[in-house]
C-alpha cells in the first residue's frame, strides 16, 4: 500500500550556464507527489539516471537542435525506474522501465511514453546504453551515415565514451582498421586490450593538432571513416589525412560544449580537404534514427545477451551527485556510459 503522498525531490534547473557546468546551476528542491493515477497515468520511482553530452547543448542560449533548455523546471534526462502505480493494462507495480522522467525520484508519464524492460533479457541499464540512445547513436550514425567498409581506417574521437566505444566495435565487426583517439593511458589501454582496437593515440600526448596528426599518419597512413564526437584541434588534425571518398560522421563536439556553445572557437579552414578527396562531412543525431529501433535490435541485442560487446558503465552513486556527475563528463573521468544510481 504506497502512502497518501511520495516524498518526491527533484533537481532544478534555474541558471544558465556560462562555462562548465555545475552544482551552481541548479537548485534542489523536495516536492509532495500524489501516487494516485488517472486512466493510462503511471508514476514511477527512477532508479537509474542517464547522463549525457547533449544536456550541456540545450543549456546554450540560441536554438540549436533544440531550444534552450526553459529554466524553472526538473532538468531533463533519460531515466530507468520501476513502477509503483499504475492505471494500464500495460504496466503493474515491480515493471522496470525506461522513460524521460529527469532528475527527480518519482515521475508521473502517461503509459505511451514509457517502454517496458525485461531484466532476465539483458541488464536494465543497457536501455540507457548499449541497447538505447547512445547505442542507437552509434549504430546508425556508423552503419547508415559511415558506411564503413571491410579494409577500410576508422577512426573515433571520443573512443572511450559511451558512443564511441561501441562505433569502435561494430567498426571492427564491419571489417575496418580502427584507431581510437581518448585521454589517457589507462582509456588507451582499455581501447586495446578490452575492445581489441588496432591503436588508441592519448590525445593529452601532444600539444598541437600537428603533432598528433603526424602520429595519427604513422599509426593508420590514412582515414576512411572519421566518427567524431569531440571536435576542435582533435578533429583539425584528423581531416587532413582523409583519403578519396572518405565519410566524416559528426555526432558530437564535446571540447566546444564547455564555454563554446553560444561562440565556437574559430579553427582553420578544412573545406579544401574535403574538396580534394570528394569527401562528406554528415551530422547525426540519435533522435533521427529513434523509428528505427526495430531494427538494430535483433542484431546488437543477440551479442549483449553473449557477452560479445563490452559496454562499459561508470555508476555515480547518489541523487546528490546528478549536477557533479553532469559536470564530470567535462574532465573525462567516466568510461563508457555514466549513468547516477539514485
Amino acid at each position: 500500500m504506497l502512502p497518501a503522498t511520495l516524498n518526491n525531490e527533484q533537481w532544478i534547473y534555474a541558471r544558465r550556464p556560462e562555462r562548465r557546468v555545475g552544482p551552481e546551476h541548479y537548485e534542489r528542491r523536495a516536492t509532495a507527489l500524489d501516487p494516485a493515477v488517472a486512466a493510462n497515468e503511471v508514476v514511477v520511482e527512477v532508479r537509474y539516471v542517464s547522463v549525457d553530452p547533449y544536456m550541456r547543448i540545450q543549456q546554450a542560449t540560441r536554438d540549436t537542435y533544440d531550444v534552450p533548455h526553459p529554466l524553472g523546471i526538473v532538468q531533463r534526462a533519460g531515466t530507468v525506474g520501476q513502477v509503483v502505480a499504475s492505471a494500464s493494462a500495460r504496466f503493474a507495480p515491480g515493471d522496470w522501465v525506461l522513460g524521460y522522467g529527469g532528475w527527480q525520484r518519482y515521475h508521473r508519464a502517461h503509459a505511451d511514453e514509457l517502454q517496458k524492460l525485461d531484466p532476465a533479457a539483458a541488464p536494465v541499464t543497457t536501455a540507457l546504453g548499449v541497447l538505447g540512445m547512445p547505442g542507437r547513436t552509434a549504430w546508425f550514425g556508423l552503419m547508415d551515415a559511415g558506411r564503413p567498409k571491410p579494409g577500410e581506417t576508422l577512426v573515433v574521437s571520443g573512443a572511450a565514451g559511451a558512443v564511441g566505444s561501441l562505433v569502435a566495435q561494430f567498426g571492427k565487426r564491419a571489417g575496418c582498421t580502427v584507431i581510437g583517439i581518448a585521454g589517457g593511458a589507462d582509456k588507451c589501454r582499455f581501447l586495446t586490450k578490452r575492445l581489441g582496437l588496432d591503436a588508441a593515440i592519448d590525445y593529452r600526448n601532444f600539444s598541437t593538432a600537428l603533432a598528433m596528426a603526424a602520429e595519427l599518419q604513422r599509426v593508420a597512413g590514412g582515414v576512411d571513416v572519421y566518427f567524431d564526437n569531440v571536435g576542435g584541434w582533435i578533429t583539425d588534425a584528423v581531416i587532413p589525412l582523409i583519403r578519396r571518398r572518405a565519410r566524416i560522421i559528426i555526432c558530437g563536439a564535446i571540447s566546444q560544449y564547455d564555454g563554446g556553445l553560444d561562440q565556437p572557437e574559430p579553427g582553420p579552414r578544412l573545406l579544401q580537404h574535403m574538396l580534394f578527396q570528394r569527401a562528406t562531412i554528415q551530422g547525426i543525431l540519435a533522435r533521427d534514427y529513434a523509428h528505427r529501433m526495430d531494427e538494430m535490435r535483433p542484431i546488437v541485442a543477440p551479442w549483449v545477451q553473449r557477452g560479445e560487446i563490452v559496454f562499459e558503465e561508470t555508476i555515480v552513486e547518489g541523487f546528490d551527485n546528478l549536477p557533479q556527475a553532469l559536470n564530470s563528463l567535462f574532465t573525462g573521468a567516466n568510461l563508457g556510459k555514466l549513468l547516477v544510481r539514485i
